[in-house]
């Protein structure tokens, strides 16, 4: 047994991988569970599409694609931030547009800026390629994100709950939307080469609402949720050395056999069965 679980890490590129797998794994949960909170999960999917338009042109005006990711992902926030202001089109709608438009846009790009970036990757991952310096990037990236969560907890626990409240009080709402969303975006930038843009949303929330079956307050889902990430990842990880399988589905199905083992045997699922059996 011991023999199993040592092998893959006798490796230098399963080392990396684990690392910077746990990494997100504590990371994105932290992060998404103020989107599970506020019935904001999409804008997870919104913003990691996002940045494709970003990936595009940095990489063709040889600058670091990590920049033009950051400011392509913050304009879709601020977009759906003002086009929800100023017109009376519901937030899910708005964002269903920028999540196609910003699609395309980079695909488009892509194709007229004639980029050899290669997209398979960015939109499905490969953990499996990532360097020493891509587990540094991704380890300073989540400290500092985690260093400001921690920090402004209380402001962001009031304004998740109660926008209104703390639009009332005088904190600076649309200052901490900005902050959410470039805590998203790094997120989702750090996470790229493990699981993609495509597949990150599951990072983002499948561990919190896991964690929000069995727990109810804020730092309690997203200790527990972390904690869900990092088996999530591991757990994946290990599928995808002995199955020969793509690393970043692999971690994404396990985090869903996580949710579903906790869903059946969560309180919500046998007050459900009972309701189904009086009817």
């Amino acid at each position: 047994m011991w023999d199993w679980i040592l092998e893959p890490i006798s490796y230098q590129f399963m080392q990396n991988a684990l690392t910077i797998g746990v990494l997100i794994g504590i990371l994105c949960p932290v992060v998404g569970t103020y989107l599970i909170v506020q019935r904001m999960s999409l804008l997870g999917d919104v913003m990691a599409h996002s940045v494709l338009p970003g990936l595009a042109i940095a990489f063709y005006l040889k600058i670091n694609i990590l920049i033009g990711a950051f400011v392509s992902g913050m304009i879709s926030a601020v977009l759906i931030a003002w086009l929800r202001s100023q017109t009376r089109v519901k937030v899910d709608a708005i964002m269903a547009l920028m999540f196609s438009s910003f699609f395309a846009l980079g695909i488009m790009l892509i194709t007229l800026l004639r980029n050899k970036l290669d997209l398979d990757s960015f939109l499905f991952g490969d953990i499996l390629s990532v360097s020493r310096e891509d587990v540094w990037r991704t380890g300073i990236i989540t400290l500092i994100v985690l260093f400001v969560v921690r920090l402004t907890y209380k402001e962001m626990l009031f304004y998740t709950f109660d926008p209104i409240g703390a639009k009332a009080v005088g904190l600076p709402v649309n200052l901490i939307y900005l902050g959410l969303m470039a805590g998203v975006t790094l997120t989702i930038i750090a996470s790229m080469q493990t699981v993609g843009v495509v597949l990150v949303v599951s990072m983002l929330i499948g561990p919190g609402i896991t964690a929000y079956l069995v727990v109810k307050e804020l730092h309690t889902m997203m200790m527990l949720g972390a904690a869900i990430g990092v088996i999530s990842a591991i757990g994946g990880m290990y599928i995808s050395y002995y199955l020969n399988v793509p690393s970043g589905p692999a971690i994404v199905l396990f985090n869903m056999a996580i949710f579903l083992i906790t869903l059946i045997l969560s309180s919500d699922f046998k007050e459900i069965i009972k309701i189904k059996n009086t009817l």
